[in-house]
């Protein structure tokens, strides 16, 4: 049995209120993103992240977005805000572009690597990155332990895209350790999810070992 941590864009300019596109109360939540990255860590549990990185040019971003489909320009590369929070720092994060990998070299990277995996990603769907399902087979989990923000942007598309690419996998959503943009949005996604299958636990169901 494989078990990953799936940490959803715990980055500055999601999480702290001075961020450039704030989830509100996200800031609340660190001390719990912290435990949990901590816990995978002391257990030898691989965390795999996504992480926004944005240049002006990308469609997502707009001076008069929708907040649908496009958002006031954040998470640009190379600025503060684009960083993962400290708490959450990865261990050894082997870096993954979303422009598409050879499969056999890509292949030999994660075989290789022993750390946690990084996707970066230039539309909120981590799903965009052509390497995350290939890699994600590879890895072959059982069960998926997912996080962080904002629980009906990102997370949503994290989710849906694992409910349809990794159907034979356990989806757990840690719900006290995410924020969402809309709060009856998010309620209503997570009612969908666990109708659905997806296993809603608390932060303290997985520091206590209760999930996996």
């Amino acid at each position: 049995m494989t078990t990953i941590f799936w940490d959803v864009d715990t980055q500055h300019d999601f999480i702290q209120p001075d961020g450039r596109l704030y989830v509100t109360g996200s800031e609340e939540i660190v001390p719990i993103l912290r435990a949990l990255s901590d816990y995978a860590h002391a257990n030898g549990i691989r965390i795999i992240a996504s992480a926004d990185d944005h240049v002006e040019d990308h469609p997502e971003l707009s001076d008069t977005p929708d907040f649908r489909e496009t958002f006031p320009p954040h998470c640009m590369r190379g600025t503060p805000g684009q960083r993962k929070i400290p708490e959450t720092t990865l261990r050894d994060p082997l870096v993954i572009e979303p422009e598409p990998l050879d499969d056999k070299a890509l292949s030999r990277r994660i075989r290789s690597h022993q750390g946690d995996i990084l996707f970066h990603k230039h539309r909120f769907d981590v799903f965009t990155n052509p390497n995350v399902q290939p890699v994600i087979d590879l890895l072959d989990p059982s069960h998926i332990v997912l996080y962080g923000v904002a629980l009906d942007v990102c997370d949503r598309f994290a989710v849906e895209g694992l409910l349809r690419h990794r159907p034979a996998s356990r989806l757990h959503v840690v719900t006290d350790a995410t924020r969402p943009i809309d709060p009856a949005a998010g309620e209503a996604l997570l009612r969908d999810w666990h109708h659905r299958g997806v296993a809603l636990v608390s932060s303290r169901d997985v520091l206590e070992g209760r999930v996996v």
